[in-house]
């Protein structure tokens, strides 16, 4: 096979051994009119990635425009969308928005502040290998295309999903692991630590999670060390750039004029600090205005702006590395002031408020029959439903802005997603509780850590809801600010310590262990031992925030809303599906328009019946049930006479099952003909005393009488 493509360039390869099998990097062979392209080849898995670089900055763009987009393609793993209208691939799933978020995460820090050239990044799986998740080959492929477009990237990034198995850690699982493993942690960085952590877990102590951290750090870096060796296979050359920074004479010009008019003045509680910090930049732009002359001040009022800004983040950390003072004048550790309240709507299933200083959530609960859980159709081979869905919506309202409304963003979706996985470990299988569960905050007003509420809040309505939690999760997010090698580890962070600090980090859980994790860092990296000592920090706030809520509401409702629909269950062996179906749906049918009862059948054989009236409800069970009952040995049945020979008779005692009564069980006394005790269609109790290994049936006449 050639080696040379047809614009000329070399293929070139590179191959590495990743978690046991090898990872291979491709250039020149696709992509000839990208910045950057490669193919990543890990088992049967293939990923395209692709990045585009701007030639220039773009003029008046105050942030870097990078976007980075995870594409999932049905082909991949030989699937036609299983939507009935679209079959082809169109805006991207919720899984896919948030692989694609998983991806950005650890990258979009290594690039340089001001750099404001466009960048699109896109890694698009080609072909998947049913046996484990495509998400990690993504990342890898997307670092390694920014790596060889020459961009001003600090990679490169690789990354492992890495759960537990027999008390050993192991990356890329099998589905069948996945269920089995009380872990999911997405572990991503360069070769110098740990950029970006993400994790779903049951109930997980901080001791597992830190140690799965140190053994996934070791393992990708052969995936880091295979782009380094690409990069230099290639002969990357470096582009050219200019960096949009704050002009330092008009930095120099701000931290004049702040000088004492921030530090201790402006240490007080929100949102007296936010109007205060507001009335400020306010003096600052007329004053500046006063000084400069209206004409500059107009052109450069961006600059002066993000001036002022930089000044108040370094006030901030300055306050917390010299004097152990935060913002708003708490201690390092202390979390501020909670307040929670529920069933504050009337006609909800379940509702809730919980408030943490100025951030604050409401959170509805809805529950519905089985059958309107979300169906996810994914490239993946097995496709799922979601019983249970977290969603979170933060209007520009809640931060004191005028946004028009429209669907969820990336950062939407995300923060509801980190709230649901935070609570699934401790929701009710759907044998103890059939219902689906719907779960929705609307964000009420924003200064740090709203996922944290939507976490909380949604807890305490599914238990308003009378949701049987396992156990009550609280959440909090903390921070990080690093002086030199000196960490400051910061409970329940607001706006101020997040855009200043160094690590953003939300951990979930019980009062037993974690149930999810959500970690960002803006610094290039963090080594195990301090993510270790963060996690450590965060579980006596996280108790102290669970201890509140338990003062709210200390267990679940022990019964359900008056507006929440009833639903019953019954499990029946799968054979008899078919039965309760009927030809053409005709059986499920008759029940469903008799009884006016909505009925739910999986395949494992479990149904569920919902209506408002609980004596219809009970109908469609009778019913059911009299068309799946299994015969029982030693029970009564009432039965009709269906077919009379000389040696005995043959009794129909439920829908489509007969047995048979001999001569001899019809009485204690000697019987000459049946015709003497029975007659066709005669209804009469008889006991089952027996199955034979072919299912026959035998019954007793008599044994019912004496047992009655």
């Amino acid at each position: 096979m050639s080696t040379i493509n047809p614009s000329g360039k070399e293929i070139i390869s590179v191959t590495t051994e990743l978690c046991g099998r090898p990872l291979t990097l491709e250039v020149n062979r696709v992509g000839f009119r990208t910045s950057a392209s490669v193919l990543v080849t890990y088992g049967e898995t293939v990923v395209l990635g692709t990045a585009m670089v701007g030639k220039k900055p773009l003029s008046g763009m105050d942030y870097f425009p990078l976007s980075i987009d995870y594409e999932e393609k049905m082909y991949a793993a030989g699937k036609i969308s299983g939507s009935r209208f679209i079959k082809r691939e169109g805006r991207p799933s919720d899984e896919a928005i948030l692989i694609g978020r998983l991806i950005d995460r650890p990258i979009r820090p290594l690039f340089p502040k001001g750099y404001r050239q466009e960048v699109q990044n896109v890694a698009a799986v080609l072909s998947m290998d049913p046996t484990f998740r495509p998400d990690m080959v993504a990342m890898i492929a997307a670092s390694t295309a920014l790596m060889l477009s020459g961009a001003p990237f600090d990679g490169p990034v690789a990354g492992l999903r890495v759960g537990q198995i027999n008390g050993e850690f192991k990356a890329f699982l099998t589905s069948e692991e996945r269920d089995e493993s009380d872990l999911d942690l997405v572990v991503a960085g360069i070769a110098t630590g740990i950029t970006m952590v993400e994790a779903g877990a049951n109930e997980v102590s901080e001791e597992v999670i830190a140690d799965a951290l140190a053994w996934a750090f070791e393992a990708f870096q052969p995936a880091i060390a295979a782009q380094k060796e690409l990069v230099a296979r290639v002969g990357v050359e470096a582009l050219s750039y200019e960096l949009v920074l704050p002009n330092e004479e008009i930095q120099a010009a701000v931290d004049a004029w702040i000088e004492g008019k921030i530090g201790e003045d402006l240490r007080k509680p929100y949102p007296e600090r936010n109007e205060l910090v507001s009335t400020l930049r306010d003096e600052f732009h007329v004053a500046t205005a006063e000084k400069i002359g209206d004409d500059e001040y107009k052109a450069l009022r961006g600059e002066y702006d993000e001036a002022f800004t930089m000044a108040l983040h370094k006030d901030v950390r300055k306050g917390i590395v010299d004097h152990k003072l935060r913002p708003d004048g708490r201690q390092l550790d202390e979390i501020r002031q909670l307040s929670s309240e529920v069933a504050v709507l009337p006609r909800t299933h379940g509702s809730s408020i919980f408030t943490r200083g100025v951030t604050q959530g409401l959170n509805i609960v809805t529950l519905a029959p089985l059958s309107f859980a979300q169906m996810v159709d994914t490239m993946e081979i097995s496709d799922g439903e979601r019983r249970y869905m977290h969603h979170y919506n933060a209007p520009g309202y809640t931060v004191g802005e005028v946004r028009r409304l429209g669907s969820p963003g990336r950062r939407e979706i995300g923060h509801g997603y980190l709230a649901e996985r935070a609570v699934m470990p401790v929701l009710p299988t759907e044998e103890e509780f059939p219902y689906a569960i719907r779960s929705v905050t609307e964000i009420m007003s924003q200064n740090g850590s709203t996922s944290m509420a939507a976490t909380c809040s949604s807890v305490l309505a599914l238990m308003d809801a009378g949701v049987p939690l396992k156990r009550p999760v609280s959440g909090i997010a903390m921070g990080l600010m690093m002086d030199g090698d000196t960490p400051y580890v910061l409970s329940d962070i607001a706006d101020a310590e997040d855009f200043a600090g160094d690590m953003d980090f939300k951990v979930t859980g019980t009062e037993k262990g974690i149930t999810a994790i959500q970690m960002d860092m803006k610094v290039h990296g963090l080594p195990v031992s301090i993510l270790r000592q963060a996690l450590e920090t965060a579980k006596p706030g996280r108790a102290h925030i669970l201890a509140h809520m338990l003062t709210t509401l200390a267990a679940p409702r022990p019964t359900l809303s008056d507006y929440a629909p009833r639903i019953e269950k019954i499990k029946i062996n799968p054979d008899k599906i078919g039965a309760v179906i009927g030809k053409g749906g005709e059986v499920i049918n008759k029940i469903t328009a008799e009884t006016g009862a909505q009925i739910d059948i999986k395949e494992d054989g479990l149904i569920t019946v919902a209506g408002i009236d609980p004596r219809k409800i009970a109908m469609a069970i009778d019913w059911i049930k009299s068309l799946t009952e299994e015969p029982e040995v030693g029970r009564i049945y009432e039965g009709k006479v269906v077919t009379i020979k000389d040696f005995g008779a043959f009794i129909n005692i439920m829908p489509g099952i007969d047995g048979m009564v001999h001569i001899s069980e019809l009485s204690n006394e000697r019987v000459e003909r049946v015709e003497d005790i029975l007659h066709e269609g005669q209804i009469v109790n008889v006991k089952l005393t027996g199955i034979d290994e072919r299912g026959r049936l035998s019954l007793s006449l008599k044994d019912a009488e004496q047992q009655a």
